[in-house]
């Protein structure tokens, strides 16, 4: 069994909200929702506490279903309406959701909502009509900062893949050979330490996505 993923290198992240706005226009997402949040953590003081500013700490935290690997949204929906498929990802079958939002008040992230419109619940969906096809979810293919990178943690992350560079592409630089192209998280990002891998608070789903942060505090567990 799969364990789809995003792995996102908070260093590179410069928060130009793109993921947020490709994911709203590849999913239709309501006006005043979101399937993908980015949260500013800090400005705080520097490690040991005695930082003025400019020496403090700041950056940028996107925000979205982690496609647990125990979801709690799956364990309390009364109807099956969300599922765990095989390739990891957590999806919501609206045929069958009758819109009570238990899943929504379970989640540890807050990042499901009811679409009052259709009176069902909605989230990421990890652009599951994308990765179908071999694509890259949205916001990994906008991604402003290239900080975010998509893959299976079965391989690892190091083999996460993001959209790759044009400008060195040998050859055709067509659309398909653009959009095509790919770099692998670990022959792109800056090195780092097994220390600076990160996850959001566990509180027994165990989130599958990760994040890199070097050189700052992680917040992103509390």
């Amino acid at each position: 069994m799969a364990q789809y993923a995003i792995a996102t290198d908070l260093n590179r992240c410069v928060g130009c909200l793109a993921c947020s706005v490709a994911c709203k226009v590849a999913n239709s997402v309501p006006i005043g929702s979101y399937w993908n949040k980015v949260l500013r953590v800090g400005p705080n003081l520097s490690k040991d506490g005695t930082g003025h500013f400019p020496d403090v700490e700041m950056y940028y935290l996107p925000l979205q279903c982690q496609h647990c690997a125990d979801p709690e949204c799956v364990k309390v929906c009364p109807t099956g309406a969300s599922r765990k498929l095989e390739d990891g990802t957590v999806q919501i079958d609206k045929s069958k959701c009758i819109g009570c939002q238990f899943c929504a008040m379970s989640c540890p992230y807050n990042v499901r909502y009811l679409n009052e419109e259709e009176r069902v619940v909605e989230k990421c969906t990890l652009c599951e009509q994308k990765i179908a096809q071999g694509e890259l979810p949205q916001c990994v293919t906008q991604c402003g900062g290239r900080a975010r990178f998509f893959g299976d943690l079965m391989q690892g992350i190091e083999n996460f893949e993001g959209p790759g560079d044009y400008s060195a592409l040998d050859g055709g630089k067509g659309y398909e050979d653009v959009y095509g192209a790919r770099v692998k998280l670990g022959d792109y990002v800056e090195t780092f330490e097994q220390s600076d891998v990160h996850r959001l608070l566990n509180v027994g789903n165990n989130p599958s996505f990760v994040y890199i942060l070097r050189n700052r505090t992680w917040q992103g567990g509390e």
